[in-house]
């Protein structure tokens, strides 16, 4: 079963109950979000960045869905890098109730391939927060290696927090 398809327009409604119903979920492994985020304007704008973006191959955006269909998450391949890189990073979220059930598990293992594929990039990067063992499971469930850390990396929950760095070679690099 697939579990992550292209991000489309038509997914705001959806989306944007997923994040209105996951906020409290969410807040600890994201920034600080603006209210209008929470809104399906704040959505519709966001999706449409996102498209743009996937149009100028700058970015791969995608929904997680769940066995019956419905939208549990986004993943994205970010910040792809062209010419001598090929490279992207990879960020990834679940809503409230759609954790512990390999969603996420499978939706790193699909971009993966779409990443080495269609998007035919040679590595991928993802970091976490260090205490979020469970994303990191997720990962290294994915063959994701660790390799570093970054200091005050990422502005999470309003604070600079550390993240554990991961990467993933292609297949033909490994």
């Amino acid at each position: 079963m697939t579990v992550i398809r292209p991000l489309d327009l038509a997914d705001v409604p959806a989306l944007t109950e997923l994040v209105l119903t996951s906020r409290e979920h969410l807040a600890p492994w994201e920034p600080a979000r603006p209210e209008r985020f929470y809104t399906e304007e704040g959505q519709r704008e966001m999706v449409r960045l996102a498209l743009a973006e996937r149009h100028g191959g700058r970015m791969g955006p995608y929904v997680v869905t769940d066995e019956r269909g419905r939208i549990a998450g986004r993943i994205t391949l970010n910040n792809i890098v062209r010419g001598a890189g090929q490279y992207a990073s990879v960020g990834y979220w679940l809503g409230a109730g759609f954790t512990g059930r390999g969603l996420a598990t499978r939706a790193v293992a699909e971009l993966s391939d779409l990443a080495f594929g269609e998007w035919q990039l040679h590595r991928l990067e993802a970091g976490t927060l260090l205490h979020n063992l469970a994303s990191q499971q997720v990962l290294e469930r994915n063959g994701f290696q660790r390799y570093g850390l970054a200091r005050k990396y990422v502005m999470i929950a309003g604070t600079y927090q550390d993240h554990q760095l991961y990467e993933l070679l292609s297949p033909d690099l490994r």
